[in-house]
């Protein structure tokens, strides 16, 4: 199942010249061919590979580039025939005219323990169904043209209260499916066999976790997954509570950049600690006026915050559709009767010594 992890996480080595180029006009070079590493030619210098064209020779025998005289032709090997490319190479780590990052978008988001007086009174603003402002990237340059924002399927189990009862303790579970995934990676690298690398991962992946809270067998698949990809681990946990609903995509902006050309995407999403404060977060901002003009935020910077205790009571309940939800509690509450039953019949049988 880890067959493949020594080709991943990998990285642009330092001082390497990369080129970048719109082919199919949409205004950005995220796209699967449109970035290269540019290649070494006789005689010293780079060029982009990127619709390389040999050159001709003209009349008195110099090479001329077919694609404009401003472009130089250059030999890939002594003897060979020149090429000439119309794109431009820059250093990745160059200053100012290399790859160019946005910062990681990462709230913590609310903290679940605010100031209190001497009574134990909260002095904090209180806020209800708050989220986080986070990011997963889309296919592109970074994520070696992977989309890190695929839905990985439901992975985390809305806590109602219980199993999850906080936006810390969801997070805690994403970040534990991480330590899993790096402990996986680091047997395997150590010479374990598949199978044990795989066990290695299971073992550190459940350590802390509620396995009630999660889908564990769908977790270590996507781990396996995301070890292939060049996905991070914000990307992973993106795709757990999307996967679960319980995110709201803000829309998309370009976190890279290479001579202007967008060569990497990412969508900001606002998650939060249950579907349910999704659905009331999503039904509930329409209805406020705190929240016009505002909506969601940017891409860039999503809003997440929750709503206050005043807000909250002015909510119209009658008004949202929350039968998404109600779906989902009547269908996790008929599999947890089966498996309740299944749990006494097994108790029955062995106390019966059958």
């Amino acid at each position: 199942m880890l067959a493949g992890f020594t080709s991943v996480m990998t990285c642009t080595p330092a001082h390497a010249q990369i080129c970048a180029a719109d082919r199919n006009g949409n205004g950005d070079a995220s796209d699967a061919g449109e970035t290269a590493m540019c290649e070494a030619m006789a005689g010293g210098g780079v060029q982009c590979p990127i619709e390389r064209t040999a050159c001709v020779a003209d009349a008195a025998g110099a090479w001329a580039c077919p694609l404009g005289l401003q472009f130089a032709c250059a030999a890939p090997a002594p003897g060979a025939t020149p090429t000439c490319s119309p794109h431009i190479c820059t250093a990745a780590d160059a200053p100012g005219g290399g790859i160019e990052h946005e910062p990681i978008v990462d709230d913590p988001g609310t903290p679940a323990d605010g100031p209190v007086d001497a009574a134990g009174n909260c002095t904090g603003t209180i806020e209800i169904f708050s989220g986080r402002a986070v990011r997963c990237r889309t296919a592109g340059l970074s994520t070696t043209f992977s989309n890190c924002c695929k839905d990985k399927g439901k992975i985390i189990r809305d806590g109602n209260g219980s199993a999850l009862a906080s936006a810390g303790a969801t997070v805690a579970v994403a970040r534990g499916v991480f330590t899993g995934m790096k402990a996986a990676y680091t047997a395997f690298q150590a010479g374990a066999t598949a199978t044990q690398a795989a066990s290695t991962g299971a073992r550190a992946l459940v350590i802390g976790i509620d396995p009630t809270s999660l889908a564990i067998s769908v977790a270590i698949n996507l781990m396996v997954e995301v070890l292939l990809q060049g996905c991070d681990q914000q990307d992973m946990e993106v795709g757990m509570l999307k996967g679960s609903g319980m995110c709201h995509e803000v829309g998309e902006y370009c976190t890279s950049k290479i001579l202007g050309l967008c060569v990497q995407k990412a969508r900001g999403q606002c998650c939060f600690n249950t579907k349910l404060g999704r659905i009331i977060q999503e039904q509930g901002r329409p209805q406020l006026k705190s929240f016009a003009g505002l909506g969601w935020g940017t891409p860039k910077q999503p809003f997440c915050r929750g709503f206050t205790a005043e807000e909250f009571q002015a909510l119209d309940f009658s008004r949202m559709d929350l039968s998404d939800y109600y779906t989902e509690i009547q269908a996790r509450a008929q599999g947890q009767i089966q498996l309740d039953m299944k749990d006494r019949i097994d108790a029955y049988t062995r106390t019966m010594g059958r």
